[in-house]
């Protein structure tokens, strides 16, 4: 017979073993770095010009970054620090290499669906490396207790109070004080004030909205990570809930994010786990656009319909049951997406399952679908194996045309969710302009 204490013993095995996968997969000092990126990379792939081009630009302009010359001297090499410098220093034809970036917040994107295994943590890290490399700065959120995105990012060592655990502590303290001053006289509550909370609840609720933000290898890609240890969230929730029953626990992720600065950043992305709770209802809440990651399989399509469903079960429900909560917290109901797009991931196009399977989707949910799928390529393998996206990898690792071939895929999908994004974006009611400054 087993019990707990296997698994705990499993667990402290595999820690180990993690501590010398992550020894080999990021530098000796575990600490994970983001490579240099060759004049050939910048000038087919970011800034759509002649190669021969930019060199002249730099030569014209010695004030301009001039990247660094590795010992066979046949290729310049620059950082992402010094690609926005260009970004924000250099015109071609007179037109700018800066983003569009329409005036407001930041757009909010969650990658979601509860099929384990469709991608929806390398779809969430692609797009956000893919968008930082086109200029925008992102922040993502690890909502997954399995925190795959936060290790692919290059954190190993995060405390729960600094995940959506800990964002949800400190939104239950504000709002239980928010709820308590609404009355003419608080001890008319008939709910606890933050300092009748327990404690560990009210040091957490202490924190400043910024704390829970941290730095990655990417300059422009901040995290709010994750952990195992943030798995227990769901129990600690529901005992929150009990504790105060007017606290609106779907909405503390879209108060948190409505505290940043509108400038701070130009994309927010979360990665969800495989299941509907308060975590994924949480993202779903604070999400403008939900983007739902399906294998080519049927089971994928079994699945995808079952989380379309329950999700869409599970916020009627809120939307029913939770309307005088909602609207004394100001929050709208029934919540609204201004975009939801399903995109098929380790796509085979000579497959002739996929295929079909890809007409399927497409049957039933039309325009819904993106038109461009991820390929499945040995990049793409190797970027779940090594914990590094395509655009991480060096395309001297393998040959130049299997390395394009898996670019060209997440680029591909990544301009169809830009297209989607913009979109949106121009749907407020401001105006749209061009970021001058990244």
């Amino acid at each position: 017979m087993r019990d707990h204490s296997d698994l705990q013993s499993m667990n402290e095995r595999s820690l180990a073993q993690q501590s010398a996968v992550r020894k080999a997969t990021f530098s000796p000092g575990e600490v994970k770095s983001l490579r240099p990126f060759s004049i050939w990379e910048i000038s087919t792939f970011m800034f759509n010009v002649a190669a021969d081009t930019l060199r002249k630009k730099l030569a014209d302009d010695p004030s301009l970054p001039q990247g660094h010359t590795e010992e066979d001297g046949r290729q310049r090499w620059f950082t992402l620090h010094e690609i926005n410098e260009l970004r924000r220093r250099v015109r071609f034809r007179g037109k700018t290499l800066l983003p569009d970036r329409p005036k407001g917040r930041a757009m909010r994107v969650a990658v979601s669906n509860f099929k384990g295994g469709v991608g929806k943590t390398v779809v969430a890290q692609h797009l956000a490396n893919a968008a930082a490399l086109d200029g925008y700065r992102v922040l993502v959120i690890d909502f997954d207790p399995q925190a795959t995105l936060t290790h692919s990012m290059g954190l190993v060592e995060v405390k729960e109070w600094n995940t959506v655990w800990g964002i949800m502590c400190r939104d239950l303290c504000r709002e239980a004080d928010r709820i308590a001053a609404s009355y003419d006289d608080p001890d008319d509550c008939p709910y606890p004030a933050s300092d009748e909370l327990p404690e560990d609840v009210q040091s957490i609720g202490a924190q400043r909205f910024q704390d829970f933000i941290q730095k990655t290898c990417w300059p422009t890609i901040d995290i709010i990570p994750s952990c195992a240890n943030a798995a227990f969230v769901e129990f600690a929730s529901a005992q929150y809930r009990s504790v105060h029953k007017a606290w609106s626990f779907f909405g503390c992720v879209a108060r948190y994010l409505d505290e940043l600065p509108d400038d701070q950043y130009d994309l927010i992305l979360f990665d969800c786990p495989p299941a509907i709770g308060y975590q994924s209802l949480n993202a779903a809440f604070a999400a403008d656009i939900l983007y739902i990651p399906s294998g080519p399989g049927y089971w994928e399509y079994d699945s995808t319909t079952s989380y379309l469903g329950q999700l869409g079960d599970a916020m009627a429900d809120i939307s029913e049951g939770f309307g005088d909560l909602a609207e004394d917290a100001g929050i709208a109901l029934p919540k609204r997406f201004r975009d939801i797009r399903l995109l098929m991931t380790r796509f085979e196009a000579a497959n002739p399952l996929h295929v079909a399977m890809m007409g399927a989707f497409q049957n039933v949910f039309g325009a819904d679908v993106c038109r461009h799928p991820i390929e499945m390529t040995r990049a793409v393998e190797q970027s779940g194996r090594f914990q590094m996206s395509v655009y991480e990898q060096d395309y001297r690792m393998m040959t130049r045309d299997t390395w394009k071939r898996a670019r060209q895929s997440f680029d591909r999908a990544y301009g169809e969710f830009k297209e989607s994004l913009l979109a949106a974006w121009q749907d407020q009611p401001q105006p749209q302009r061009m970021r001058e400054d990244a």
